[in-house]
């Protein structure tokens, strides 16, 4: 969750939504986001609404911004979801815990968080409930109760293999520790097994970047998501590159480095499905995020998170004790609203729709857009693909992997 929030009008105290945007619920996907916005340390590069307890005030914190009271106050804003859904609150599809360090929590916490969106809601049968955590925050018995509990996807926060990058991220965990814990988590019977890569971090050579691919692959896992590192202003890691402590790499190993993913993970059986990830079938494939980049319905619960149901995004207040303090009260703990027009919507799919390995629909494109499509084709930018079942023979909008590399100038061309 970036720092930094939309304008938005102001949300309505009892979160009503419009008529429109429930208008066809049924037949769209809901997920839930919960967000645990906990960590140990604050990471360098890290500019997610994220807490340690020292700045919640310790022991001290109020109710709702401590370890001990939070699942309770998220349970409150499940049941609050419920009842503005009303008639169109169905059955989850999907279940996202993120942060910050869910797994900081105590597993039962987490499985209670669970447990009130399953009886508020209801979850589909096969529905994908995923928990991110970080190496060295659970144990075998930790990962055994999620499980038991319901969860049964988890997204190790590996970044890197090599100690001195992730000195340079501030990460903590021993790098060797990683492939103990995923073997806890297969032994615990997950069924899918994700690692989060970073690339670009100062000082990290593309023999560093190709040991971290090499030992992410050697724990098997399902998924790899890949993340160029973004130095974000007000981060410790922004100080320290505006010193001259540190360099950033240029864009050229960057992109070095990008092809070296896309190489190594294809090579091992992952193939990608969206710009930063891969995945060694469909089946692996994040449901949660694809149900972002496809539009989707989705809920966000906890301090400052994103929600967007029918073409109304809003957003929830920031920090812990005003997210506690609003649902104890009995209103809605939402800061901010957007309601889309529908050009806001179709200029979103196209941001969204054309990171997929499935593409964009060239119906989307209005006539400027489509002008680019010979110019883009011909650079090798883009592919026109049929879809599956497609009757045009070039009715998607595919990138190519030199495409991927500089996704952005394509989009700003089919948003001219």
């Amino acid at each position: 969750m970036p720092s930094v929030p939309p304008e938005g009008e102001p949300a309505p105290s009892d979160g009503s939504l419009p008529a429109p945007a429930l208008d066809g619920a049924a037949e769209r996907p809901l997920g839930f986001y919960v967000h645990v916005p906990f960590c140990a340390t604050r990471c360098g590069y890290c500019d997610f609404n994220t807490y340690t307890a020292a700045e919640l005030g310790g022991a001290g914190a109020p109710p709702g911004a401590s370890r001990d009271s939070y699942a309770s106050a998220a349970d409150v804003e499940t049941r609050f979801a419920a009842t503005v859904l009303g008639a169109a609150a169905r059955p989850v599809s999907t279940v996202f815990f993120g942060g910050g360090t869910p797994t900081l929590l105590p597993p039962d916490h987490l499985v209670d968080m669970l447990e009130q969106i399953r009886s508020s809601f209801g979850l589909v049968d096969g529905a994908e409930v995923t928990t991110e955590s970080n190496p060295d925050s659970v144990d075998l018995a930790d990962l055994e109760r999620l499980r038991e509990g319901g969860i049964n996807r988890i997204s190790f926060g590996m970044q890197s293999s090599v100690s001195h990058v992730l000195q340079v991220l501030d990460r903590t965990h021993d790098p060797e520790r990683l492939p103990r814990v995923v073997e806890w988590a297969r032994q615990a019977g997950f069924e899918q097994v994700s690692l989060d890569l970073i690339y670009g971090t100062p000082g990290e050579s593309l023999a560093d970047w190709a040991g971290s691919l090499d030992a992410a692959l050697s724990c098997r896992p399902d998924h790899i998501s890949a993340y160029a590192l973004i130095v974000e202003d007000g981060t410790g890691l922004a100080r320290r590159v505006r010193r001259g402590e540190v360099a950033t790499p240029d864009d050229d190993e960057m992109a070095d480095k990008y092809v070296m993913a896309d190489e190594v993970l294809g090579s091992a059986g992952l193939g990608w499905y969206e710009l930063s990830n891969w995945a060694r079938d469909e089946a692996a494939r994040c449901r949660h995020n694809l149900l972002y980049w496809r539009g989707g319905d989705w809920w966000g619960v906890g301090p400052g998170a994103h929600s967007h149901v029918g073409g109304v995004r809003w957003w929830n207040v920031r920090h812990p004790a005003a997210y506690a303090e609003r649902l104890a009260a009995g209103v809605s703990p939402a800061q901010a609203r957007e309601v889309l027009d529908d050009e806001t919507r179709r200029v979103e799919r196209i941001l969204l729709e054309t990171r997929l390995v499935d593409g964009l629909a060239v119906d989307v494109l209005d006539d400027a857009g489509r002008s680019w499509l010979p110019d883009l084709v011909d650079n090798g930018l883009v592919e026109l693909l049929a879809s599956s079942g497609g009757a045009a023979p070039d009715d998607r909008v595919v990138l190519t992997l030199k495409g991927r590399m500089l996704a952005d100038a394509v989009v700003r061309d089919l948003v001219p």
